[in-house]
């Protein structure tokens, strides 16, 4: 694919972020693999295929409440890559390990960059690079077990 075609998938890529998961089908590679360090400092860092990623998104969508990611920078594009900043803000719900209930109803806000390869026209491999630390202080963490 060239660049300018994989640009286009930004904003498909945001949507589902965003909670559009009809998009998952049709931008995911079915043999999908997402690596990122889990934001509670355990657990597996890789979400594999197209369910994965969806129960990946819906998961966060559970913790934060209207939840909406924007690109900030990019698209940039290569003939293989794509890759974009982003600004993500919710209002906590509840439910992530070790934060504190007084958080509950704050709106928590983070960034991040995605990488993402792309083989015949869909998304096949992401790594994610998220501001972890700022998202767990805003939810009054003090220690992750």
């Amino acid at each position: 694919m060239s660049a300018s075609s994989n640009a286009l998938l930004a904003e498909p890529w945001k949507a589902l972020w965003n909670n559009d998961l009809t998009l998952t089908d049709k931008i995911i590679a079915p043999d999908f693999v997402a690596h990122a360090a889990p934001l509670t400092g355990s657990g597996d860092d890789t979400v594999h295929g197209r369910e994965g990623l969806n129960g990946w998104v819906a998961g966060i969508h559970t913790i934060l409440r209207d939840l909406s990611f924007e690109i900030t920078v990019g698209p940039i594009a290569t003939d293989d890559f794509l890759v974009v900043r982003w600004a993500a803000e919710g209002t906590y719900a509840g439910g992530f390990p070790g934060a504190s209930q007084d958080a509950v109803g704050n709106r928590v806000r983070f960034t991040g960059t995605d990488t993402l390869l792309v083989k015949d026209g869909m998304l096949a491999e992401y790594w994610a690079n998220a501001d972890s630390l700022l998202f767990v202080q805003q939810l009054g963490v003090r220690e992750l077990s």
